[in-house]
């Protein structure tokens, strides 16, 4: 069933309003984000998630509620494993941490025309040739292997084909100007490595996004159910950044989990023609990997953090 062209229209104006008004709050803290904002902003994108969750299961059906919940939920998790490569690029090129604000924030603008134009090409591939659902469930098994089997893979910025391709065509300054992509200097224009890590940001987002728009339709098929749920989850990514960049080193196992995750909605896919898996199940198999990996982490990382005896 098709989605009402007023409830797209409606999304995308309260999407600009939310991130208008963060912004906007943001500025006039003049400061980054403590431990207890982070923590409250997440939670506030989470209720907003929530309430448009119910509005969807309201509008559209009890199927349609499940399946928004469920690819937020997957999308959400998974965008833990971006942040963990955003807390590299920022330590790589040391970006200050106000300016790491302004490069999420331009970054999460890019990541709703990009996710949007993959979204669409997916949900027509899939519908014209219903077999690509299969090579995408095969993609993501083996996209939960290699990261249940390589975990400690280090990335290399100065070896990155990308970055060496924009320092030959981009004239990027040596040091950052504030929170400024651009600059001139001597009366030419120069790109600041503000611009470099955005660049960079939106890139390794492109990357992820083809693991994890791919895992949403294992649940649907529904362009706007994962759409929606990809950008709901894309608009807490900022908040969750400063959250749990700071308590990295506590999740030890969590990128376990994700590759479980990846690993068994890819095989729901491949085995869909045979036995379908109900929603509802994937739900909650999702939230106990997630749970026990979490759990599991954190009890084992909770003798570091203890207070030395006195």
């Amino acid at each position: 069933m098709p989605t009402n062209i007023w409830f797209w229209v409606a999304f995308h104006v309260g999407v600009f309003i939310a991130l208008a008004v963060d912004l906007i709050s943001f500025k006039r803290r003049n400061r980054e984000l403590s431990m207890r904002a982070a923590i409250q902003r997440s939670f506030i994108w989470i209720v907003l998630s929530l309430a448009f969750n119910l509005l969807v299961w309201k509008s559209k059906g009890d199927e349609a509620g499940l399946d928004f919940l469920t690819g937020y939920i997957i999308e959400y998790s998974l965008s833990v494993d971006n942040i963990f490569v955003f807390v590299l690029i920022f330590a790589y090129f040391r970006v200050p941490p106000r300016s790491q604000h302004r490069v999420l924030v331009w970054g999460i603008l890019g990541a709703l025309v990009m996710r949007g134009v993959m979204i669409w090409l997916g949900v027509t591939l899939v519908e014209r040739f219903h077999f690509v659902l299969y090579i995408f469930g095969a993609f993501l098994v083996l996209t939960g292997l290699r990261m249940l089997f390589d975990r400690d893979a280090k990335m290399d910025f100065e070896k990155n084909f990308f970055m060496r391709w924009c320092r030959r065509l981009l004239p990027i300054s040596k040091e950052f100007h504030g929170r400024r992509f651009a600059i001139r200097i001597d009366g030419r224009l120069k790109f600041t490595p503000l611009l470099l890590v955005l660049l960079l940001v939106d890139v390794m987002d492109l990357i992820f996004a083809v693991d994890s728009i791919p895992a949403v339709f294992a649940i649907t098929t529904d362009q706007f159910i994962v759409y929606t749920s990809n950008i709901c989850a894309i608009l807490g990514l900022r908040s969750l950044y400063f959250l749990l960049a700071r308590m990295m080193d506590r999740f030890i196992y969590l990128k376990t989990g994700l590759a479980l995750i990846l690993f068994f909605v890819g095989t729901k896919m491949i085995v869909a023609h045979r036995f379908s898996i109900p929603n509802w199940i994937s739900l909650l198999v999702i939230l106990l990997i997630l749970a026990v990996t979490i759990s599991v982490s954190l009890a084992a990382t909770k003798r570091s953090i203890a207070p030395p005896p006195l």
